[in-house]
């Protein structure tokens, strides 16, 4: 703890967003970056605690505590606050496979259970991370880490999420032979085209996609396992597989007007514009347009905050979003203690610029969507919905009411689908390999992230559920580490 009272004498401090109404009209960052001053100042109100649950990485109620991947968190906020920058980047590298990711799209369950945070605002563990791993890469202090021998085993991870890289990049620092196969034309799943760039530049990604294949991972991009290239094969090919193929099959609403056109998947107006962003900065006009439109957001989390930015960047018209459930109280309620993931009202990015330009947070809570209706050739033009209040059952489970009269008709040209996933897809691959599907319709694994197929691994969203990147950066070291044990009966991985 190298300034024992720098809780006390500095107060917290986040990296300066650009003006909303500013960085609406491009697709870049919407961050500015930090002076290394004030970020050893930030460093500097680490308590070093006794107990710090920043890293635990657990689940508490049901909710996440900590940083998943066990980030050495004291270690490196006590070293930036020093200006030992490259050793705080060699404590990071020991948990983190891609810090610049999580230094800009996890939301910091670390800060939720800093212990700081009781009584004062958490330290800016999110903002220090990221500024290491940055300056790292600016001073030329990430370099490839090239295997000096090979084991003589191959590995084909299925996915290039977060999971799948995190995975393959464990193996491969192993000594194995890994190959990952990504339907999409470009490598890094959710990271590339879930993601929009104002959140992670997809240079950032491609950077780290570029370093590791120096390192020795193979990418075969474009080929959908299952369909273009049978499951059968991999199985005879490869000594292991590993399934990181994300839970992407959305969650529909099939209310009356669901056919009518101008009703979308988040993921697919998210995916086609990002897309269309990386091959021609939109002049080949491949993507859903919500330009001049009347813009209805159903659905929160990161998704709908992303299709909101996105909406704000194509000019829409106006922007409303739903929630079902009631708006997050300004505090932490009394069901939602420390060191628990505080469950608050917050601003994000997406809804800030729609307030800078609309004049007010465009999110409308315990509102339920009835109905979709259009005009004669069946385009979309409106929804009903209906308030709702939510009642507490014995159980511990809320249900919701609808509230009689609440009616109301809303216009709307766009309507925007972002109710989280309902798991894998099936049909193709998973069906092909014969693996167990649980109860929640994920993947079923054992202790050891082995599939009921042997030498058949998953790890991520396609057997934990829709999660954050950072549960799956953790899901794939972990995964590594059995396949790594399957291998060769003993296992080199942290």
């Amino acid at each position: 703890m190298g300034k024992p009272t720098g809780f006390m004498e500095y107060s917290r401090s986040l990296p300066i967003a650009r003006p909303a109404r500013d960085r609406i009209c491009d697709w870049s960052e919407f961050h500015e970056h930090m002076t290394e001053d004030s970020l050893q100042e930030q460093g500097a109100r680490c308590m070093d605690c006794g107990v710090p649950f920043c890293h635990t990485g657990t689940l508490v109620g049901g909710m996440a505590s900590g940083c998943p991947i066990n980030n050495l968190i004291p270690e490196w906020n006590d070293l930036v606050h020093h200006g030992n920058w490259h050793e705080a980047l060699i404590r990071l590298q020991k948990t983190n496979n891609f810090p610049e990711f999580t230094g800009r799209v996890c939301p910091a369950p670390c800060e939720g259970s800093c212990v700081l945070g009781i009584n004062e605002s958490p330290v800016t563990i999110k903002t220090i991370e990221c500024a290491v791993i940055d300056k790292g890469f600016a001073e030329g202090w990430v370099l490839p880490e090239i295997p000096k021998l090979r084991t003589g085993k191959k590995v084909a991870v299925i996915g290039s999420g977060p999971a799948g890289l995190a995975c393959a990049s464990q193996l491969n620092h192993a000594g194995h032979s890994v190959r990952i196969f990504e339907r999409s034309d470009r490598v890094g799943g959710l990271l590339m085209y879930g993601i929009p760039n104002m959140k992670l530049d997809k240079s950032i990604v491609q950077r780290r996609v570029d370093l590791m294949a120096e390192e020795g991972v193979q990418f075969v991009t474009s080929i959908n396992v299952g369909k273009d290239l049978p499951a059968e094969k991999l199985l005879s090919e490869y000594d292991a597989l590993v399934l990181c193929c994300g839970a992407s099959r959305p969650r529909d609403l099939r209310v009356e007007g669901r056919d009518l056109k101008g009703i979308y998947f988040a993921m697919d107006f998210l995916h086609a514009n990002t897309k269309t962003l990386l091959d021609s900065g939109h002049r080949d006009e491949k993507y859903i347009s919500a330009k001049d439109k009347d813009v209805i957001v159903i659905g929160g989390g990161d998704t709908g905050t992303d299709c909101v930015g996105t909406a704000m960047r194509h000019g829409c018209r106006s922007l409303v979003q739903f929630e079902i459930l009631p708006q997050p109280p300004e505090m932490r309620a009394a069901d939602n203690p420390w060191p628990q993931w505080p469950k608050v009202y917050r601003l994000d990015y997406g809804q800030e610029e729609a307030a800078a330009v609309f004049g007010a947070d465009p999110r409308s809570y315990c509102v339920m969507t009835k109905r979709f209706f259009g005009d004669a050739e069946g385009n979309l033009t409106g929804v009903e919905t209906v308030a709702v209040e939510w009642e507490p059952r014995q159980n511990g489970r809320a249900v919701s009411r609808e509230i009689a009269g609440t009616q109301k008709v809303w216009r709307a040209g766009m309507v925007l689908l972002a109710m989280g996933f309902l798991g894998p897809e099936k049909e193709g691959l998973l069906d092909k390999l014969g693996v167990k599907i649980n109860e929640r319709g994920n993947v079923a694994v054992d202790k050891n992230k082995e599939t009921s197929v042997p030498g058949v691994f998953a790890a991520g969203d396609v057997e934990r559920g829709q999660s954050l990147v950072v549960w799956a950066i953790a899901d794939g070291r972990r995964a590594a580490r059995e396949v790594d044990r399957y291998l060769m009966e003993e296992t080199v991985l942290p």
